[in-house]
């Protein structure tokens, strides 16, 4: 079988904006990482267009691909180390929490063709979800709301609200079911 070279199917406009990015990125995004600089990177990233909505919290180690195709929602936290690779549309919601080291991935590539060329399909992760440590999202999954994604899990199917899978690949373990807090006892 005769092996044929990889095209590269971005733009190199897409390119450059990443090289500026990722020069502000290293300069005035990641070394700004105490709670204070918290507006700061909020600014830096709706700068290079993402839309994040009010109070979020993003660690100065999260590394986003390409802000412009982040969204975030209300009061959503993203935690240390997490990576949000997005040459499509990544979603976040109100109440998001991506813990820390997660990494959900809008790409792949076409293993079905001998060019193997670059296939994406956006992530979104609905209200009230949680992203547990070091789970791993992949293209095209929704994350329903208020699911819990366990910690380590891997996720290549969209999720049911209100449910908590875990493994890999992730599976249903349980309804989540929320109790009024006041109520609990320690």
């Amino acid at each position: 079988m005769e092996v044929k070279p990889y095209k590269d199917s971005l733009p190199l406009s897409n390119k450059l904006k990443r090289l500026v990015w990722n020069i502000f990125y290293y300069l005035l995004f990641r070394p700004f990482g105490t709670p204070v600089f918290r507006k700061w990177r909020v600014f830096i990233l709706r700068l290079f267009g993402a839309k994040i909505g009010k109070g979020c919290v993003i660690d100065a180690s999260t590394k986003v691909w390409q802000p412009w195709n982040l969204e975030v929602g209300d009061i959503t936290c993203i935690g240390p180390y997490v990576e949000l690779y997005n040459p499509a549309p990544i979603i976040l919601g109100n109440k998001v929490v991506l813990s820390q080291y997660t990494y959900l991935c809008t790409a792949s590539h076409n293993y079905n063709s001998e060019l193997n060329p670059l296939i994406t399909a956006p992530i979104k992760v609905e209200d009230f979800a949680w992203v547990a440590a070091d789970a791993f999202v992949g293209m095209g999954v929704t994350i329903g709301e208020g699911a819990v994604v366990g910690a380590r899990a891997a996720v290549f199917k969209d999720v049911e609200p209100w449910t908590v899978v875990g493994g890999n690949p992730a599976k249903f373990i349980k309804k989540r079911e929320l109790r009024d807090s006041s109520t609990d006892k320690d």
